[in-house]
């Protein structure tokens, strides 16, 4: 295990700024995403973490030694491309075993470690196939098997299941999760699937245009996002805007069109301006549907649509001139008809007043 730090990291393109002074601290052992839309710099930042590309500014540390102007070979960062990268003449092993034949290992010590490997990935009895008798899922096994083999130092992913099925891609989350822990391996893994980043990492980076805007737990990152961006791209969400009248310890008092709403401000702010203007962040499944209205945060309306999705309803909720997203589990209000007086309700601590 080893930890892996950015400091002041700048890439440019010619004219084009891809990376805008960069800092980040990845833990020993932690499995650690880049998340964005496309274009937003974290492959250009894995890139350039990997030796592939040099930053025109900044610094890159693996642990206390300096990489920045290192070759890729000499960092022992194993690589996982989304296109798998499989020599299509060499058989498996033959895949798996080329970076040590390339360190001059000897044919005993490569024999046992690429064993080692494909039996991490579930895939020793297809050591004498050729990728284009494996499944997407299988080659996509035997490129993180290739990157295990040399006992990299970091473990480097680039969008790995963007070319699988659904059902695969939910397969191969938990693997990779599980050979990473298991391998102790720093990891830093680029996506743009949102559920994928949620649902494995420890912590994620949001990026936006070459810039990080949030870092935290997938938990902190949903629940509490900093600004509108990370709001929108993360989930789905209600925006609200509205004006302060009483702040507090972090307790605020938002003046909205859809009434008066409590909420709290974010853990690095403990007071807020009265008067000035704010926008609230609402996570549709953050509602509750009543019949009758609770003491706090509690709006009459109606249900002007509804969707079934079996485990859940997704309801177009009308209050005033506000159109509510609510998403209710195990759905009861499927059949309320439009004209019938209903209250969508929300805790203090589900609203989340943005920076932006």
């Amino acid at each position: 295990m080893i930890s892996v730090s950015v400091r002041k990291l700048v890439k440019k393109f010619d004219t084009t700024i891809a990376l805008e002074c960069v800092d980040l601290s990845i833990d020993p052992g932690e499995l650690f995403f880049l998340l964005g839309p496309s274009g937003c710099g974290k492959t250009t930042l894995l890139r350039t973490i990997a030796g592939f590309y040099i930053p025109d500014e900044g610094q890159i540390f693996f642990g206390d030694k300096d990489v920045t102007h290192q070759e890729p070979y000499k960092r022992n960062a194993g690589m996982v491309f989304q296109s798998y990268a499989l020599w299509p003449h060499m058989t498996v092993t033959q895949n798996v075993s080329f970076g040590l034949e390339q360190r001059k290992l000897k044919k005993e010590g490569i024999k046992k470690k690429v064993l080692e490997a494909l039996d991490a990935v579930g895939m020793q009895s297809y050591a004498e196939r050729k990728p284009n008798q494996l499944s997407g899922g299988q080659q996509q096994r035997i490129a993180l098997a290739r990157a295990l083999v040399i006992r990299p130092q970091c473990l480097l992913l680039d969008e790995p299941l963007s070319n699988l099925d659904a059902k695969l891609r939910l397969e191969m989350r938990m693997e990779i999760r599980r050979v990473c822990k298991e391998y102790n391996l720093t990891t830093i893994y680029v996506t743009h699937d949102q559920k994928e980043a949620l649902s494995i990492a420890d912590r994620i980076a949001i990026l936006q245009e070459g810039k990080i805007l949030q870092i935290g737990s997938p938990q902190d990152v949903y629940k509490r996002p900093q600004n509108s961006f990370v709001a929108d791209f993360i989930g789905e969400t209600n925006f609200i805007t509205g004006t302060i009248l009483r702040s507090k310890h972090r307790q605020v008092l938002i003046k909205t069109s859809l009434g008066n709403i409590q909420g709290v401000l974010p853990h690095n702010k403990t007071d807020a301006i009265e008067g000035s203007e704010v926008t609230l962040s609402v996570r549709p499944e953050s509602f509750r549907i009543e019949k009758n209205a609770s003491d706090n945060n509690s709006f009459e309306g109606t249900i002007n649509e509804s969707v079934y999705y079996g485990e859940i309803g997704q309801y177009n909720f009308s209050s005033g001139d506000i159109n509510l997203k609510i998403f209710e589990l195990n759905p009861q209000f499927l059949r309320e008809l439009p004209e019938m007086k209903l209250y969508a309700c929300v805790d203090a601590e589900d609203v989340v007043v943005l920076e932006d």
